[in-house]
C-alpha cells in the first residue's frame, strides 16, 4: 500500500475514534448512523485503494445501514 493510502486510512480511523466522544448526548439511532458512516468510509477507502469516491460512497452506505439498525 502506498504511504498516502496508509496515512488516509490512519486519519479516518482516528476521526472515527474521536467522533465517539461527541456521541454522548446523541440518540441511539444517531450513534448508529455515525458509527456506520465511519466504518463505511474506512471500508470504502480500503476497498477502492483510497479513492475519494469510494470513501464517500462507503460513508453514505454505512450511514444508511447504521440508521436503519434499531
Amino acid at each position: 500500500m502506498e504511504k498516502t493510502q496508509k496515512g488516509l486510512i490512519s486519519l479516518l480511523a482516528m476521526a472515527i475514534v474521536f467522533s465517539f466522544a461527541g456521541c454522548a448526548g446523541m440518540s441511539h439511532r444517531s450513534q448508529n448512523t455515525v458509527v456506520g458512516a465511519g466504518v463505511g468510509a474506512v471500508g470504502g477507502a480500503v476497498l477502492t485503494g483510497g479513492s475519494a469516491v469510494g470513501t464517500v460512497g462507503g460513508a453514505a452506505v454505512g450511514g444508511l445501514v447504521g440508521h436503519s439498525i434499531h
